[in-house]
C-alpha cells in the first residue's frame, strides 16, 4: 500500500512538473508520464559501459551516493536509494527519467539531472548549458541498471 501511495505521488509530480514548468532536455525526448519511454537519440545502450560510467568517479558518479549489494566498488554511497533489484521496481523508461531529469521528478533533489540544460539547481559551472552525460552514457546506464533484478 505505501509503495503504491508513493509511486502515484511520483506519477502526480512528474505529470504536475511538466504541465507549464520550463524543463529543458539536451536532445528531444518522448516523456510519458514519469518515464522517457525512448532510448535518447535513438542510441542502444550497452551495460558493461554503462558499469564501468556507474563506478567511475569521473563519469556519472553515480556510486558516490548508491550502492549495489555484490557491486565490486569501494565507498559505495548511502545518499541516494539503494539500487539493488532496481529493475523488478522500475522500467527502462522510469530508470531513464530518472538519470536524465531526476529534478523534473523531485525538483529539491540532490540527484543530479544528467541530461538536462536549463531549470536545475544546485549545479557546477562547467555544467550550465549542457547535459553532464551524453545521451550514450545514459543509455548505457539504462541497460547496466535494467539488468539488476532480485
Amino acid at each position: 500500500m505505501r509503495l503504491a501511495l508513493a509511486r502515484l505521488a511520483l506519477i502526480l509530480l512528474a505529470a504536475a512538473c511538466s504541465e507549464g514548468e520550463a524543463y529543458e532536455f539536451a536532445g528531444p525526448v518522448a516523456l510519458d508520464g514519469d518515464a522517457i519511454t525512448a532510448p535518447l537519440d535513438g542510441k542502444t545502450g550497452d551495460a558493461a559501459r554503462g558499469l564501468e560510467i556507474f563506478v567511475s568517479r569521473e563519469e556519472g558518479h553515480c556510486v558516490l551516493c548508491h550502492a549495489i549489494e555484490g557491486l565490486d566498488a569501494e565507498f559505495q554511497g548511502n545518499v541516494g536509494p539503494e539500487l539493488t533489484g532496481l529493475a523488478d521496481r522500475l522500467t527502462p523508461g522510469e530508470i531513464r527519467l530518472r538519470i536524465a531529469g531526476a529534478q523534473k521528478i523531485w525538483p529539491d533533489t540532490l540527484m543530479p539531472s544528467y541530461y538536462t540544460t536549463e531549470g536545475l539547481n544546485r549545479v557546477a559551472p562547467e555544467y550550465q548549458d549542457a547535459p553532464a552525460l551524453s545521451a550514450q552514457q545514459i543509455e548505457d546506464l539504462v541497460a547496466y541498471l535494467s539488468g539488476l533484478k532480485a
